[in-house]
């Protein structure tokens, strides 16, 4: 999953003016030791295939684990392993001085959706990290090897400045985070919980949104919707295709799908949402503005939520979506077929039940040709991250050094990330990055020719790194 900054169409004045006033972090063909050493990680990372199904993540998790030794991290304080050769995980330590605190986790996977080259711009390849025009391009630029690079230079940097926190700090670079069966928390939370014993967890999902060129907003995710894959199924006895029949399997699917494609499930807030829409009002366009308070107030506002829901990303952040994402049908080209069916991705909102979301599509079909059965569903998070304010402060600070008085606004995912395992298990978790992308532009997560803003890096990078001080304790003296 990558963080998914929500389209806005106007900049706050207030915002631009104080970035303008703030100091770079990166300066073009002048990178700093430390920004190259990320460099450096982020390419060996784009350039080892670790891809779902066809690239093997323990590559890469022995080239950080070598890294990290290197820097001087004990053997005993770096973890290699997972459920299959192909699929293990990195996990690094910095100890902190009162090991009564529990550690701060810094979270990030390794793993990548498929990408073919043909699909890709012909002068790019998806595992060969090229820079051109201010941006890198190659896939898991952005996610998620941007936020893994990142982590890794910057505990190298604090191994090397002999920086010993109040509390441990520690990486953990997983697999399968992109829907695999081997899902690296998941087994390192069942098989080895002593390397993720977190008291805050900082994890993707957030980040921060452009406009023209400037930061507008800093997202902090602290909940998200619930992935689940629902298979619509039509089966008959066929035939000849000469011979049509009323019952084709492929048109009672194609007319369930298109059914489908028209529901709207209801508006729902939750405390995360609500004051995401209260908060982002503030800085949006006024007839933006006025829906989204209006809507806030009285959800059944059917006016306002025409006008916030005409933008794709406000309108999946308020209600359930489901959208067909896989067909198969048919066995021959002159035969009536006698399996029609269809992959169709749900994306619940928290604390709607899968049966809930399979009985509403049921009913929404309206034929009982038509089987629905849940084929994957994860399990719900728990209720949102609290707003902690020691985590929050910090954040808030950090974005002001660096990005101007920009606001910090609480998000929901739409997607799905990692830091639901950890939510299961009450840990709070805030995705957030640094990582600023203007969602008109740069939004090519999981898609062709995926990049990163080269500026956005370097600027993410000094993000966390001062995050991660302030988050884990002062230094101190050895």
């Amino acid at each position: 999953m990558r963080l998914l900054p929500v389209v806005l169409t106007t900049v706050a004045l207030v915002a631009t003016t104080a970035h303008a006033q703030t100091r770079p972090v990166y300066r073009p063909g002048a990178l700093t030791a430390h920004q190259q050493a990320a460099r450096d990680i982020y390419r060996q990372l784009v350039e080892i295939n670790t891809a779902v199904t066809t690239g093997n993540v323990t590559t890469a998790s022995v080239a950080m684990a070598e890294r990290f030794r290197a820097a001087g991290i004990p053997a005993a304080d770096v973890f290699v392993g997972g459920p299959r050769p192909e699929k293990h995980n990195v996990v690094a330590r910095i100890r902190g001085r009162n090991p009564q605190l529990k550690p701060l986790v810094l979270l990030a996977h390794l793993d990548v959706v498929e990408a073919l080259k043909e699909d890709w711009s012909g002068d790019l390849d998806p595992y060969v990290f090229t820079e051109r025009d201010g941006y890198y391009y190659g896939r898991g630029t952005a996610d998620d090897k941007a936020m893994a690079a990142i982590f890794a230079a910057n505990l190298i940097r604090m191994k090397a400045e002999g920086y010993v926190p109040e509390r441990d700090i520690v990486v953990a670079l997983t697999a399968d985070e992109e829907g695999g069966s081997a899902n690296g928390v998941e087994w390192l939370l069942a098989e080895h919980p002593s390397w993720l014993e977190a008291g805050v967890v900082i994890n993707e999902g957030g980040g921060g949104t452009l406009r023209d060129g400037r930061p507008l907003f800093h997202a902090v995710q602290a909940t998200e919707k619930v992935y689940v894959d629902m298979t619509f199924r039509v089966t008959n006895r066929g035939g000849h295709s000469s011979v049509p029949r009323a019952d084709n399997a492929i048109a009672a699917l194609a007319e369930a799908l298109a059914k489908v494609g028209r529901h709207r499930f209801p508006v729902q807030f939750n405390e995360v949402t609500r004051e995401f829409f209260t908060k982002t009002a503030q800085i949006e366009t006024p007839a933006m503005g006025r829906a989204m308070r209006a809507l806030v107030a009285n959800p059944a506002d059917a006016a306002a939520l025409a006008v916030v829901s005409a933008e794709p990303r406000y309108n999946a952040m308020l209600r359930t979506t489901c959208v067909p994402t896989q067909l198969r049908g048919g066995h021959a080209p002159n035969a009536l077929p006698q399996l029609a069916e269809a992959n169709v991705n749900c994306r619940m909102y928290p604390g709607t039940t899968v049966e809930e979301l399979r009985a509403t599509l049921t009913r929404v079909i309206g034929d009982s040709s038509v089987s629905v059965t849940a084929t994957f569903a994860a399990r719900p998070p728990e209720p949102p991250t609290p707003l902690l304010p020691e985590v929050m402060r910090p954040i808030e600070a950090v974005t002001r050094e660096l990005f101007g008085d920009v606001p910090v606004i609480p998000i929901m995912s739409t997607g799905a990330t990692d830091g639901r395992y950890f939510r299961q298990r009450n840990v709070p978790v805030f995705g957030v990055s640094g990582l600023f992308l203007d969602p008109a532009i740069d939004a090519r997560a999981h898609g062709r020719d995926e990049r990163m803003r080269i500026q956005s890096f370097y600027e993410g990078q000094e993000f966390l790194y001062r995050l991660t001080r302030r988050l884990a304790g002062p230094a101190v003296t050895p």
